[in-house]
């Protein structure tokens, strides 16, 4: 079942994310089903802690990135905007190199608050951590 409330596509996202910290990051969206986004998001100086992994912080950015930008397309735009409540991160494996995919997908899509899950994976489609992220449905004035 789509759960879009308005038109959604790779370009559109992008625009939006012109000068922001997904620009500086890498972040590139890749994959709009219709009840999931997905973007990825390269392991490399500008999200590598000093261990020569991925940051964790990298990971929760790459969650909220994902999850908030879908969470603001299911909700009418012109009344409506979402932002991030609280953000819940698991590390399950590190990550050296390469690229790691993040897909957003509800679990609860409501009038004042949005809950959904992010997993995080890298390019052999292992598990790299698990996110659940809340967003507040707020009233545009």
């Amino acid at each position: 079942m789509k759960i879009w409330q308005m038109d959604i596509n790779l370009a559109l996202i992008e625009a939006r994310s012109k000068d922001t910290m997904m620009a500086h990051l890498g972040i590139e969206f890749i994959e709009v089903g219709d009840d999931y986004l997905l973007a990825r998001m390269p392991v490399d100086m500008r999200t590598k802690q000093p261990l020569g992994i991925m940051h964790g912080g990298a990971s929760c950015v790459l969650a909220e990135t994902v999850g908030s930008t879908a969470a603001n397309f299911c909700v009418d735009q012109s009344q409506y905007y979402c932002v991030g409540l609280d953000i819940n991160t698991n590390h399950i494996r590190s990550v050296r190199e390469g690229y790691v995919m993040g897909t957003a997908k509800p679990y609860h899509l409501g009038k004042s608050t949005q809950v959904w899950s992010i997993e995080i994976v890298n390019e052999r489609a292992q598990l790299v951590s698990v996110n659940r992220l809340t967003m507040a449905v707020l009233a545009r004035k």
